[in-house]
């Protein structure tokens, strides 16, 4: 069972790893890991701090920071705040967006897209327009922020929409406030996977998550670095240690920045 930070010790054999590591990268899942949830998603800010910490990893501690969102990539610099370069990968990894701003996205087949639009169709025809967010990746149904009739019904209604679409063989996920049909293989554990590829065995990796989405990957990242579940409160995980938002991320955030050299 993962630990929280606040009842021990910061993981020394990793920090020291990290202070001497020629490659870093440290990889951030968005909504209920540097922000809190809200219902309004277009005005998730991240927690106080977690910014300017941030920056100062980016600018001083020669650390990759890679966003890994479940919403598009491109939302995410605005809702950041942080006006530097970084790679972001959204839609839990069917895009990329690079640090220089060039773009890839995986392309669904034809089946798939047929799928995706008969998604649509299905959730309107439940009444469920307003809580569709439609995906380069597939289609999620929200329902943060509704009262507790009303979530429940919404809930019962995509899943009767969208159960059907299984035939597809691709992952319907229920999320923290939503469900969601991705019409794709990929997952965050795809994402790990790539960047461990891409980096080389001897860079020193950390990856922080919230939700059932991130345990892809904390799984693929087991033995290969280290994994931290974000969330006021714990539930099962493979992640090696839960922390407490916001101050243990940012007590985590500050410590990373020390160990790199940069300003406290």
């Amino acid at each position: 069972m993962s630990t929280a930070i606040s009842r021990l010790r910061l993981p020394a054999d990793f920090f020291y790893q990290l202070s001497r590591a020629s490659v870093r990268a440290l990889l951030l899942d968005y909504d209920g890991t540097l922000a809190p949830f809200t219902a309004d998603r277009d005005h998730a800010a991240p927690y106080p701090g977690v910014t300017e910490r941030l920056r100062c990893i980016v600018q001083e501690c020669d650390t990759r920071v890679i966003i890994v969102s479940g919403r598009p990539a491109r939302d995410i610099p605005r809702l950041l705040g942080l006006d530097l370069p970084l790679e972001i990968w959204g839609c839990h990894g069917c895009e990329r967006l690079f640090a220089d701003g060039a773009y890839q996205c995986e392309t669904l087949d034809t089946a798939r897209q047929d799928g995706v639009a008969e998604a649509l169709e299905w959730l309107e025809s439940e009444g469920l327009s307003r809580r569709i967010e439609l995906k380069p990746s597939g289609v999620a149904v929200h329902w943060r922020g509704l009262p507790a009739g009303e979530a429940r019904e919404t809930r019962v209604a995509a899943y009767r929409a969208l159960w059907p679409l299984r035939r597809l063989r691709v992952p319907l996920t229920e999320f923290d406030g939503g469900l969601e049909l991705r019409a794709t293989e990929r997952d965050k554990g795809y994402v790990v996977r790539t960047l461990l590829r891409e980096l080389g065995r001897d860079a020193c990796l950390a990856c922080l998550g919230d939700d059932a989405t991130d345990e892809d990957a904390f799984r693929a990242l087991k033995g290969h670095g280290l994994s931290l579940l974000v969330r006021p409160d714990f539930r099962p995980t493979m992640a090696d240690l839960w922390i407490k938002p916001p101050d243990e991320l940012v007590r985590f955030l500050r410590h990373w920045a020390e160990m790199c050299g940069g300003v406290p």
